[in-house]
């Protein structure tokens, strides 16, 4: 077989549909530079900050879109407002910090100065020293501000897109999506108990089918199958808006013990025991049934509710090769502090070392170094059949084929 990258006129995708899915995708630069340009800086919604970050006028966060960053901010009138982190006069990252508060960002090469709203305020020697030098007289601060971007916040949860022409949030996420969004996203006040991050080196999209894929959730964890967390024979849907972009995996915990179904969860360890069985100890606080419920959001969001762990997990593109993933873990205001421990303690199954999560991390690295070695192959995505459509089990890719369905009108290939 030849192990030779297809050439730019070779790369076609499969006329299968979506459920054969070209490895070059995950590795080709130019793949990888056009994404930054349709997806990230195209007509969508990305996750920024949650609003308990930015709780007074002046706080800022610097962040990440696909792999720009960004500065997001509350203006003096309250508020949120967000731009580019590249001074308009020689390109500099103004902002080296991740979290603060400021009356102004001042780009520390020649002090270009801008308000909370990305405007052009001060420039140094603009009028010239002694009448020599300084700017034309045709230089309107107006014409040079900051690269503004669009924010819309719901219920504590911000959001930014290049792009002026974005729908509304709500149209964007549609009814299905918006009303699992609100189920955690209430209208509550949230606080932020703590941050972890991480680095994979895998392609961004490996990250995505991972959490649209509950195929693997039973063959691969053995904390999720051995305690009946998440495995295929509970009771569970695979829902998705009308587009395929957005979709959520929702599953009510089983307990520990065999079933019939166990023959092909190799994962599953009978005799294992916790120690603190604190860590199993949910104590139901949402409407309905569902104990987990993990929705991903186009291009850079998962909202996680595991048990009573709640957490947004925000997508940062690090070329075709790598990601980061950045863990922002919350709480209600009003929570008491029992709930805060709970929340903290079931914490334990995410982020880079959880004893959930390290299996993801791990195998998505093996994925890349397979498909890097044979990108003229492709990957195989039939659980489930063909089709994109809602299922009421865990035993399909369909999640992944509708998200592929998306990428591939977005991107065109």
């Amino acid at each position: 077989m030849d192990e030779m990258a297809p050439s730019a006129g070779e790369r076609r995708w499969s006329e299968e549909g979506y459920s054969r899915v070209p490895y070059w995708l995950y590795t080709d630069q130019d793949i990888y530079d056009r994404e930054q340009r349709l997806i990230f800086q195209g007509p969508f919604w990305s996750y920024v900050a949650l609003s308990a970050e930015l709780a007074e006028p002046g706080d800022f966060k610097r962040t990440f879109i696909g792999d720009r960053s960004v500065v997001i901010v509350r203006d003096a009138a309250g508020e949120i407002r967000g731009f580019e982190n590249r001074c308009a006069h020689r390109g500099v990252q103004f902002c080296r910090t991740h979290r603060g508060k400021a009356k102004d960002f001042m780009c520390p090469y020649h002090q270009w100065t801008y308000d909370l709203q990305g405007n052009l305020i001060g420039v140094p020697f603009r009028r010239g020293v002694k009448r020599q030098g300084g700017m034309p007289e045709d230089f309107d601060p107006k014409n040079h501000g900051l690269r503004k971007l669009r924010t819309a916040e719901r219920h504590g949860v911000v959001f930014a897109s290049f792009d002026p022409a974005v729908p509304s949030l709500e149209e964007y996420l549609g009814a299905a999506m918006l009303g699992y969004f609100d189920r955690v996203f209430d209208g509550r006040e949230l606080k932020v108990l703590g941050y972890q991050r991480q680095r994979t080196p895998a392609n961004w999209k490996l990250m995505f089918e991972n959490i649209k894929d509950p195929y693997h959730a039973s063959l691969l964890h053995v904390f999720l199958v051995t305690f009946g967390l998440f495995r295929a024979d509970n009771d569970s849907s695979v829902e998705m808006d009308a587009s395929g972009r957005h979709a959520v995996l929702v599953s009510r915990k089983g307990e520990q013990k065999k079933s019939e179904d166990l023959s092909d969860m190799k994962s599953f360890r009978e005799t294992l025991q916790l120690n603190d069985p604190r860590l199993l100890d949910p104590v139901r606080e949402f409407p309905g049934t569902a104990t987990v419920v993990m929705q991903t959001l186009w291009p850079n969001l998962i909202v996680q509710q595991q048990s009573n762990t709640l957490a947004i997990r925000q997508l940062v593109t690090r070329g075709p090769n790598a990601f980061d993933l950045i863990w922002t873990y919350f709480a209600y205001e009003d929570d008491e502090e029992a709930m805060v421990t709970r929340r903290l303690r079931q914490a334990n199954l995410m982020g880079p070392a959880g004893y959930v999560s390290l299996d993801d991390s791990e195998v998505m690295e093996f994925s890349q170094v397979g498909i890097a070695q044979a990108p003229q192959a492709s990957g195989v995505i039939e659980m489930g059949g063909h089709d994109t459509e809602d299922t009421s089990h865990m035993v399909t890719e369909s999640a992944i084929r509708a998200f592929y369905k998306y990428y591939r009108q977005i991107m065109g290939v």
